[in-house]
């Protein structure tokens, strides 16, 4: 593999990054000075001063991802996760910015609570953390929280959800479609209808009825994305649709975008990848909201994903501790940890099926979700002038899955074993090298 002059640092040298294939698109040389890139190609090496190398010859370099959905658990559930472990898992997956869910206990529903996320992530230093502000007070669907308090917080915060739960009063989801677009903010849609499942446990199939669990039908995530696209369409706002499941789904972001609505959505890494049949293991590692859907299902969103209708990928990142795992079915928690797996898995369903090249990996997981989020310090491509956010990939590697390896304060992943394609060698957040050689480098170990 590929060596760094000084492995396991960072500095306040310049970096040069030699002969990297830029999205694939051919090998060249990046200059990196402080916090932005300022060379590229041939001049690159004529304009270092006493520089760091990076030999990155057989590696990819792709802008620094960017998750636009990730539970960090913290304030409140430091026993699953915390923004210091969350954040490093995210760099060693190579990302370089992450959208911190609002489901936190206390709810991240006003100023203090994003303030506070927002700064554990600084003093953290491993990505940029943007705190996702609650829709409604609480999370409880009755009143809009202080959505402007917390876009003029020191966070800035420009995306706001109910995620894991789903605003499923009409006028409360009108209300806030209206309120965000004072300050250019976006409304991110769980589409979940809470009385069409009621107790559901996993995708309502023949499957579910053969397993004798409580079935969760295609129409409640559906119904709901129906409806939020045509008030987003009445209120001229913006609408981003949460891990979309369903070949429905799909369709119906489709049609929301040939009617001009400003309308996106995400699929995460699981939805793309695995079905319900993991449910017959009646293990509730595979458990989570929305449920595994059908191979069909599957399909539908990798073709969404590969044609632009599905926007980006979003992790869900959602660690859990062991005992709410470790137990029967119906008792088990929602939820899958994401951050460290999601790059491997759109290789490997994306990019080494031919669907998406590495210029589409850049767009789905770097570019646009930045520009969903309004992140202007994302995103930006690898130019001149450009933030010094990079991940530097082998796509030569393949990796089996083990959780005792993985930077999460949690485990439950459920992909144990399997062997995927790629490994994040380097990952560099403002110019600081915060992954060295596939090992993050905590802040107070970079030079």
């Amino acid at each position: 593999m590929p060596n760094s002059s000084t492995p396991g640092a960072a500095s306040t040298r310049d970096l040069l990054i030699r002969s990297a294939d830029v999205e694939g698109k051919g090998r060249t040389d990046l200059l990196l000075r402080g916090t932005t890139i300022i060379a590229v190609g041939g001049e690159a090496a004529a304009q270092a001063h006493d520089p760091e190398v990076i030999d990155a010859d057989g590696l990819i370099a792709l802008p620094g991802l960017v998750d636009p959905h990730t539970h960090l658990r913290e304030p409140g559930q430091e026993d699953a996760e915390t923004v210091y472990t969350g954040t490093r898992a995210a760099a060693v997956g190579g990302y370089t910015c992450v959208h911190a869910m609002a489901n936190t206990t206390p709810v991240a529903d006003t100023a203090s609570v994003v303030d506070q996320v927002w700064e554990l992530g600084r003093e953290a230093g491993w990505v940029e953390v943007r705190p996702v502000g609650a829709v409604t007070q609480g999370l409880g669907g009755q009143h809009l929280a202080a959505m402007g308090a917390m876009a003029n917080s020191h966070a800035q915060v420009r995306m706001f959800s109910d995620d894991g739960k789903c605003v499923s009063d009409p006028v409360l989801m009108r209300r806030a479609l209206e309120y965000v677009k004072a300050f250019d903010g976006v409304v991110a849609q769980h589409a979940q209808d809470p009385e069409l499942t009621d107790g559901a446990q996993m995708n309502e199939s023949p499957l579910s009825g053969e397993l004798g669990l409580a079935g969760w039908p295609a129409v409640a995530e559906e119904a709901v994305i129906a409806r939020d696209i045509l008030l987003a369409k009445h209120v001229g706002s913006r609408l981003h649709v949460c891990h979309l499941s369903t070949a429905g789904s799909v369709d119906l972001i489709r049609w929301g975008k040939r009617m001009g609505v400003d309308v996106t959505a995400e699929v995460t890494p699981h939805h793309l990848l695995l079905t319900e049949e993991e449910a017959r293991s009646y293990d509730p590692i595979f458990k989570v909201n929305p449920p595994l859907r059908t191979a069909e299902d599957v399909e539908a969103v990798r073709e969404g994903l590969a044609d632009g209708t599905i926007d980006v990928v979003g992790t869900d990142h959602a660690p859990h501790p062991l005992e709410s795992k470790d137990c029967e079915w119906q008792a088990g928690a929602f939820g899958m940890t994401g951050l460290e797996t999601a790059l491997p898995i759109v290789l490997a369903t994306m990019v080494e099926t031919g669907r998406m090249t590495w210029a589409d990996v850049a767009r789905t997981m770097s570019t646009t979700p930045a520009r969903i989020g309004r992140v202007p310090t994302q995103g930006q491509g690898l130019r001149i002038g450009s933030p010094a956010n990079i991940l530097l990939v082998d796509p030569s590697v393949r990796r089996v899955v083990d959780p005792r390896a993985q930077w999460s304060r949690s485990s439950n992943t459920p992909y144990v074993g399997l062997e995927l394609p790629g490994r994040v060698w380097h990952t560099i957040h403002q110019g600081e090298r915060t992954v060295v050689e596939g090992v993050p480098v905590a802040k107070e170990d970079r030079l």
